[in-house]
């Protein structure tokens, strides 16, 4: 659809950066969170209860609401920006001590100058005077510049590209995540809104395909811009709340439940004028407003919906519409071709005999997120063949068995092949999904196309370490959680297999062995992985040269813990550093520097799978493509 074709009318008078630039509001009980005054730091300040990446070049940096290093960071002065002087032009000039202006000028070997007029002298014979003596040289025919084209009102060179390439320019001004809830955002496409006609029909096509709602009030702008000019809502293509949060306004739930801005109501309305929506992101802080109509609406009645994400969402009210629209519903669709991304992450309360009328539908189901859900057996093998799923998350699932859960990997044509991403993660204190016999069938069969693989909480000993070893020549994350590894074990993963016979066996091992691709190890909860084993470099290769491209482990607490101290307390290091966030904590590696200390070789965590993250271990399957933030880096790389 090109942006120029939008009928929207050109209203001088009507301004679309309302609902972008959200005035100043002073709240009565801000939350310390959620101060607006510890924004001037940073450019970019995400919500209340949120966690972006950082933009460094250190793995596993984030930028926490709540950040401990506040105080050391106030205390160190920001680096000042001067301006170097150019080594081309000298700060000043001055004469030679010898120098005595017009005078003692040899000329021509007669004689000493003794006035300026003498000076004419230096030239040959035809010399007439100085160059600046217009008079006495012969007239210079001066150049005629061609006269500066102005270009008509509509036809400047920027608006007479291409609608499709205009488009692509202005995105690169649009902004995932909101700075915050206080100042003002978008401000650029704002700009671009103001310049002309051209760019304004341009930039609302930028402007209004991701809308990110942080708060209430923006959603209320948003939606009485839309219900004015209803063709804006053809426009959008993406409807986000995963930065949603009523926290920092100074209201109670009471409150926001009386000026009913965000209420099922509006949200329903809301959904019925997007009618090219294709990406719905919920969140648990609108759980009590996505009842059974929101539900049947987004999954039934939204022809064009590709993903949709109810991360967190467990209330009585949500739960409840959810098992009515899906199995009460006679009109409900037999099946749902468009819908490819699905993400229930954390909806704990919702009925078996959800899954049971849901998964079966998704004949194009590619993004699968059922962590911590009571998805059954039978639900999944439910799963329709057509389907070529690339991401799934059934970690921390009670109702799933493991021989069940391994049939299901090896044998359905829905992920024997396509697999990318898999997280079979749980916690063995509680539940044991894999146990020996069923980690001896599985690894086996992992199909070549995984980039990562999280077998936390499985029964993993060393018999199994043949089949890891193949596994991280091609997985870039590997989670461990609670393998009886040994070091000599893990060392397997980074050093040359032992041979008998150097001479005749060893040359040929080394030509056809492939080095590791493991950029993230999870090894918590290791019983053999210790901050004595894990800084002795004989006996641990894991902090080494040897281990890169490893960039990343994951250890428990009481091994990061040590490890921070000392990073204090060592002024060097050793190459190593620690990131926590929440209740979990890496060792990351420091990128190497050149000579001019700028870093080399940097691998910033960019992969096309991750969907927009940068760094390792995330524990939730993005169902779009974007900046992580809100709630969703919350229960990625926090929780």
């Amino acid at each position: 659809m090109s942006s120029r074709a939008v009928p929207i009318p050109n209203c001088p008078g009507h301004n679309h950066a309302d609902y972008f630039q959200q005035k100043p509001v002073k709240p009565q009980n801000r939350s310390r969170e959620s101060s607006p005054s510890s924004a001037s730091g940073s450019s970019r300040r995400p919500s209340f209860g949120s966690i972006k990446e950082d933009f460094t070049e250190i793995a596993q940096s984030f930028v926490d609401t709540e950040d401990h290093s506040s105080n050391d960071q106030q205390s160190k002065p920001a680096p000042a920006t001067a301006q170097l002087p150019n080594p081309d032009s000298p700060g000043f000039c001055c004469p030679c001590g010898a120098f005595l202006g017009w005078k003692q000028i040899r000329l021509g070997g007669r004689r000493l100058s003794r006035s300026v007029s003498d000076l004419r002298l230096l030239g040959n014979a035809q010399s007439k005077g100085f160059a600046w003596e217009v008079d006495d040289l012969s007239p210079v025919t001066p150049i005629q510049e061609e006269p500066k084209k102005i270009a008509k009102k509509g036809n400047a060179p920027i608006e007479l590209l291409p609608a499709e390439i205009l488009d692509q320019i202005i995105s690169h001004l649009a902004i995932d995540i909101p700075p915050n809830g206080y100042t003002p955002r978008n401000v650029d496409l704002v700009s671009c809104l103001l310049t002309s006609r051209t760019l304004h029909s341009a930039t609302l096509s930028v402007l209004y395909r991701h809308i990110t709602i942080p708060h209430s009030i923006i959603f209320s702008k948003a939606l009485n811009h839309i219900r004015q000019y209803p063709a804006l809502g053809t426009i959008v293509r993406r409807l986000d709340f995963s930065h949603f949060t009523s926290v920092g306004l100074g209201r109670t739930q009471q409150m926001n439940s009386e000026i009913q801005n965000l209420t099922s109501r509006t949200l329903l309305e809301c959904l019925e004028l997007l009618t090219n929506l294709k990406e719905c992101l919920l969140q648990e802080h609108l759980e009590d407003d996505v009842n059974g109509d929101v539900v049947r609406k987004l999954l039934s009645r939204t022809p064009s919906l590709r993903a949709v994400d109810f991360c967190g969402c467990s209330s009585s009210t949500f739960s409840d519409g959810f098992l009515s629209a899906v199995t009460e519903d006679p009109a409900f669709p037999e099946v749902l071709p468009t819908l490819n991304r699905v993400s229930l992450h954390e909806c704990s309360t919702l009925n078996s005999r959800v899954f049971d009328a849901l998964l079966p539908r998704l004949v194009n189901l590619t993004h699968l997120d059922v962590c911590h859900t009571q998805i059954t057996n039978s639900a999944l093998m439910s799963i329709p063949h057509s389907a070529r799923i690339t991401h799934l998350n059934i970690s921390r699932c009670t109702k799933l068995t493991g021989p069940e859960v391994v049939k299901f990997l090896t044998t359905h044509p829905a992920v024997r092949d396509s697999l990318i991403y898999l997280n079979v993660m749980t916690d063995s204190s509680r539940h044991q999904l894999l146990d020996e016999t069923d980690v001896d069938n599985l690894l086996p069969c992992l199909t070549s196309t995984l980039r990562s693989v999280n077998l936390g909480g499985a029964k993993i000993r060393s018999e199994n370490l043949p089949c890891l070893v193949r596994l991280s020549k091609h997985v870039e994350e590997l989670g461990l959680n609670s393998a009886n590894l040994t070091i000599s074990d893990i060392n397997q993963f980074f050093a040359l297999p032992p041979s008998d016979d150097d001479k005749q066996e060893g040359p040929s091992a080394r030509r056809a062995w492939v080095p590791s691709q493991l950029r993230y190890l999870d090894l918590t909860k290791n019983p053999h992985v210790t901050q004595a084993a894990l800084l002795n470099p004989k006996s641990c290769l894991l902090v080494t040269p040897h281990s890169y491209p490893l960039d990343v482990i994951e250890l428990s607490e009481k091994i990061i813990s040590p490890l921070r101290q000392r990073s204090r307390a060592n002024k060097y290091g050793n190459g190593w550093l620690v990131r926590d966030l929440g209740r979990r904590g890496w060792y990351v590696r420091e990128p190497m520097h050149n000579a001019q200390g700028k870093p080399v070789n940097v691998d910033d965590g960019r992969r096309s799978w991750k969907m927009g993250a940068r760094w390792w271990g995330t524990r939730k399957v993005p169902v779009a493509v974007g900046e992580v933030g809100g709630l969703y880096g919350h229960y990625m790389f926090k929780k």
